[in-house]
C-alpha cells in the first residue's frame, strides 16, 4: 500500500487514516505512544507527532 492511493480531503478522513494506522501498529505489538519525528522529502515539512493514550470508562 502506498501513501498516495486515495486523496485525503478532510480532517475527518485524515483522522480515519491515522486511526487505521495506529490500530494496525497496536495489533502488531508496537507501542503506540510517545513522540515520533517524521522527516519528509524536501518539498514537504517535517513533523513531530506526539501520541497520548486516553483512558476512558467503557
Amino acid at each position: 500500500m502506498t501513501a498516495r492511493e486515495a486523496p485525503i480531503e478532510s480532517r475527518a478522513e485524515l483522522n480515519a487514516e491515522l486511526r487505521a494506522l495506529l490500530v494496525r501498529a497496536y495489533d502488531e505489538g508496537i507501542e503506540v505512544k510517545g513522540g515520533f519525528e517524521c522527516e519528509s522529502e524536501a518539498a514537504y515539512p517535517d513533523w513531530d507527532v506526539v501520541i497520548t493514550e486516553i483512558e476512558r470508562d467503557r
